[in-house]
């Protein structure tokens, strides 16, 4: 019980740091393109997991095997996740990337019912439901503009959805057999890599190099990179693969609907936002649908752990 305890405090830390993100990648923004501040981003988070693998000692054994096993999960996480969202804001706007977005813990589900064999109840399936409305409601009545959506973006950020749904579920899987650290570090690295290499490449072709170290010269910007890299980044990587080491992964989804949120309320707060009625009907949706997955879920584990009891006394009798 302790220990869902803080697995469920790890994945509120996530939803709550991310939730913040939004503002701080804002101001990145002014200084740097999407594809510098990624790379700036991932530049970050490397330097800080390697520096605690130095303090802690650990090292990492790079065999075929672990390299081909993190290499998927890499694959959905940053790489897919991050190119189709990119790309599909190019053709679609946020809101309507949003309300396919909000669709991650229904992929969660069917993805860990499948390769995890995951089992839900009735009540977790109409809580996530909740959830996901709720998420879909704010977004809808804070952005829509009645255009029609466009087929493309919305097919990549659908894509974007489903490699976010399937890492969640590859993660909980390889945290049976790898640490949580090593995990973070391959995820890491993986995403210093392919960014860098994406962004140094594209200003070595038009001659550019100097934008790509321009943006340092701002403390602003810094003091943003270092939020993103290290808590954005590294730490929320950490804690979500430690949750998702206790928690199944269509539960730990349910959490990531609590960002939302998070986000209006920071731009109400910080950013001198408007704030409406259908907020609080959204936030009251999301948090009873977290609430709901993780109430029934406690119930399907005592009436298991009362089922092995009846069992276990059935066999003496």
């Amino acid at each position: 019980m302790l220990g869902k305890r803080k697995a469920y405090s790890a994945a509120t830390l996530v939803a709550i740091i991310i939730g913040l993100s939004f503002m701080f990648v804002k101001i990145s923004l002014l200084f740097a393109s999407p594809l510098d501040a990624l790379a700036h981003r991932f530049t970050v988070a490397f330097i800080a997991v390697t520096l605690v693998f130095l303090i802690k000692k650990e090292s990492i054994k790079f065999s075929k095997r672990n390299i081909l096993r993190m290499a998927f999960l890499a694959i959905s996480y940053p790489l897919l996740f991050f190119g189709f969202q990119v790309f599909g804001l190019v053709y679609t706007t946020s809101s309507e990337a949003g309300i396919v977005q909000a669709t991650v813990p229904i992929f969660t589900l069917i993805f860990s019912s499948v390769l995890l064999k995951e089992t839900s109840t009735i009540g977790q399936k109409v809580a996530i439901t909740f959830s996901v409305l709720g998420v879909m409601y704010m977004v809808f009545m804070n952005g829509i503009d009645g255009k029609a959506m466009m087929l493309l973006g919305m097919g990549l950020i659908l894509f974007s959805t489903i490699s976010q749904s399937l890492y969640q579920v590859l993660a909980r899987k390889l945290t049976q057999d790898y640490s949580l650290l090593t995990i973070t570090f391959y995820l890491t690295f993986c995403g210093f890599i392919i960014f860098n290499g994406f962004s140094l490449t594209n200003h070595l072709i038009n001659g550019t190099f100097s934008e790509f170290i321009s943006p340092f010269g701002h403390l602003n910007y810094i003091f943003a990179l270092l939020y993103l890299g290290v808590l954005s980044t590294l730490v929320t990587s950490y804690l979500s693969t430690y949750s998702l080491s206790i928690l199944p992964a269509f539960q730990m989804s349910v959490f990531g609907n609590l960002t939302t949120v998070i986000t209006i309320g920071t731009g109400i707060i910080f950013l001198g936002e408007s704030f409406f009625y259908y907020h609080i009907t959204g936030a009251v949706l999301i948090i009873l649908g977290i609430f709901g997955v993780n109430y029934f879920g406690q119930k399907k584990e005592r009436n298991s752990e009362l089922e092995k009891v009846a069992q276990s006394m059935s066999i003496k009798a």
